[in-house]
């Protein structure tokens, strides 16, 4: 197919395109077709309109599909909330500790706390309170409209400080309505049994090691190893319930008086606002970047300013597939991420409680390969052990569960580039850096300079043997070169000339082997031939100009369909052809959210070069803005018909997310 002008094929997909129906009731969206050489083409997909089997089995089974999820938090812990009114995925008393309730990952077993109206048929409707992670779901029916307001507390408000607490407000908003309300607690992943007591307005949950206290003004009554209730409400009536994670043995207490459960509403509602009112970001997509930053606060740990990959654990990237993973830790990577992100719009106290978190595993002692390991707990804890949890089922059968991360003592050469590149900006937006950091910097450097040439798993992880990957040594390369920029500017001691000789190494080794003649792209491997979504990032770190021949080749081979050797699909990218790479696993995976994003960004600095790719920018983040929730809210892949698919939500799609629409926004103002 001939190459055609981006303005005229992006009115012919909006005019001609196919459509893409969300089988999940979100708004049906325009695809996007596939791009090629200087602009887009027509897609050949025809249009998905008959159900997939993942929506046969959403009909027929209790999961409910992942992107129907909301989430609230209080930076300790987080709780995904259902359309549904169910929260299906808790973990107390923070990210990483056992859950108490997992339905997600498990529908029988795994526990739920669920408050929905009795009625016949009714549509759900779910928002979160104007600029707040204050979630209202609201249920309308024949006999009139209720919602629940749900919200966890922040430190210092509503009781003891130390306790992690749901608190569920329940009103009748029209007419007389009835709320089913059920609470079956399963501790410990499901494995730890509990005795369930009945007091006055309440009931206790007791384990040896873990405790919750279900407080409510309603008549519980045991079902099971939990409870259950009925409550009508007449129109302006409400109630509230309010969960709280104590110790063993601790009273049982009552629940919050009315004016009481309004003003921890209203503390919780001031604190979000106040938060977010530090950004600085004004530009087109204000309020989705608004959403972003909200849900990266609440992955954030507040003891230790570690941000969480995603709160989850073993949510799928192919369902009834393996690929199933627990992300509730910190990843070094995301460090440059975070703090670009962050600094962008505004929040820079953010930013200097991830690098004091970094800072303080500089000393560290890594249980991998090199003076870091690739991820730590939030505590900065270094011995994530994996084990499978097999009396779960997983997420619609997608066994095995997984807890811990087996890729903690991984080589991942990579890390160190994003890690220097972060303590890098930190010292050019924020905070000079210190000797302390900077005897970090150098010895990490100096490591770099002997282990660049080496194999690794590389920024994917792979679980298969070591490889010699482009991006590795692409970070590799940043590692260096950050930290003569920071010697030079700085005028601190270093060895520059021997950095200096290993930085052109590094350089002319990506050029002579990264580059495939043939493909006329820059490759995942050393003297390879499959393509990586990862090398988008190399105008990104300014490794080259993004109006390089080579980099616009790369970009050009990149927007070619699977079929074609590339790895976008109507406008969505793949990390890399799982047929093609040995990452030593089996099944498939949906598209990258980051790797669309990275997109959005290889294509708006090609703009610099080819002012038509910023009109294919714009097309793909818009497009990419379809694929949001509900709620705006992001898992980390996307699957074939548009479902979520792995850990949700991910923060890694959040930050890549603001730093897309922060240069987009700038770069279509003509800055």
């Amino acid at each position: 197919m001939e190459d055609r002008s981006a303005g005229s094929l992006v009115r012919e997909n909006l005019q001609n395109g196919p459509k893409l129906v969300n089988l999940w009731g979100a708004t049906e969206r325009i695809s996007v077709a596939s791009v090629g050489p200087r602009g887009f083409r027509l897609c050949t997909t025809p249009p998905l309109m008959s159900v997939p089997p993942t929506a046969k089995l959403a009909i027929e089974t209790d999961y409910r599909p992942i992107e129907h999820y909301g989430l609230i938090g209080d930076m300790h812990t987080v709780a995904l909330v259902s359309k549904g009114g169910s929260i299906d995925w808790c973990c107390l008393p923070r990210f990483d500790g056992p859950s108490v309730f997992a339905r997600l990952l498990d529908a029988k077993k795994g526990g739920h706390f669920q408050i929905k109206l009795r009625a016949d048929t009714m549509t759900t409707k779910q928002f979160y309170w104007p600029e707040t992670n204050v979630l209202v779901t609201r249920f309308l029916s024949a006999d009139g409209v209720g919602e629940v307001r749900d919200f966890m507390p922040v430190a210092g408000r509503a009781y003891d400080p130390r306790q992690r607490q749901i608190i569920r407000t329940v009103r009748a908003v029209r007419g007389t309505v009835t709320f089913h309300v059920e609470c079956q607690p399963a501790f410990d992943y499901a494995r730890a049994d509990h005795e369930t007591e009945l007091f006055r307005k309440g009931a206790c949950f007791q384990t040896p090691d873990r405790a919750l206290n279900l407080a409510a003004a309603v008549n519980l009554r045991k079902s099971g190893g939990g409870v259950r209730a009925d409550v009508t409400l007449d129109e302006g009536e409400s109630t509230t319930l309010v969960l709280r994670d104590i110790d063993p043995g601790d009273r049982c207490v009552r629940t919050l008086a009315p004016t009481e459960a309004e003003q921890a509403f209203r503390d919780t509602v001031q604190y979000w606002r106040d938060w977010l009112s530090q950004c600085t970001y004004t530009g087109r997509w204000r309020e989705t970047v608004h959403r972003s930053a909200l849900t990266l606060k609440m992955l954030t740990y507040e003891p230790t300013g570690a941000i969480v990959a995603a709160p989850t654990c073993s949510l799928p990237e192919d369902i009834g597939g393996a690929r199933n993973w627990d992300y509730r830790y910190t990843w070094i990577r995301d460090a440059t991420f975070t703090l670009y992100a962050f600094l962008r719009i505004g929040f820079t106290e953010e930013a200097r409680n991830f690098i004091d978190f970094l800072s303080q595993l500089y000393t560290e002692d890594a249980a991998g390969e090199g003076p870091l390991q690739i991820m730590y707990g939030i505590d900065g804890e270094i011995d994530l052990v994996e084990e499978t949890l097999d009396h779960l089922e997983g997420y619609r059968g997608s066994a095995p569960v997984r807890v811990g991360n087996g890729a903690h003592n991984q080589l991942q050469l990579d890390i160190y580039g994003e890690l220097i590149d972060a303590i890098y900006l930190h010292d050019k937006y924020g905070v000079p850096i210190s000797y302390e950091t900077w005897q970090s910097v150098r010895s990490f450097v100096d490591w770099v300079c002997e282990n660049w040439h080496r194999a690794d798993e590389g920024v994917w992880e792979v679980r298969g043997e070591q490889q010699q990957f482009v991006y590795s040594k692409l970070m590799c390369w940043v590692a260096v070169d950050r930290g003569l920029r920071l010697a030079q500017k700085r005028s601190l001691p270093a060895d520059e000339p021997a950095w200096r000789q290993c930085r052109n190494e590094i350089y002319e080794t990506i050029m002579e082997r990264g580059w495939n003649e043939e493909r006329q792209a820059f490759t995942q491997q050393l003297d390879g031939h499959v393509l990586d979504a990862s090398n988008l990032m190399m105008p990104l770190v300014h490794f080259m100009s993004p109006g390089d021949d080579r980099i616009l080749q790369t970009l050009d081979a990149t927007l070619q369909s699977p079929k074609e050797g590339g790895l976008v699909s109507n406008g969505l990218v793949y990390r890399y052809n799982t047929d093609e790479t040995h990452d030593g696993l089996d099944g498939e995976e949906g598209t990258f959210n980051i790797c669309t994003f990275w997109l959005v960004e290889a294509l708006t600095r090609a703009s610099q070069e080819e002012p038509e790719r910023l009109e294919d920018a714009r097309l793909v983040f818009e497009q990419m803005l379809g694929y949001a929730n509900h709620l705006g809210l992001y898992g980390e892949e996307t699957g074939t018909h548009g479902e979520a698919l792995g850990n949700f939500p991910q923060a890694f799609t959040h930050l890549a997310l603001i730093s897309a629409a922060y240069n987009l926004d700038r770069t279509l103002d003509g800055q």
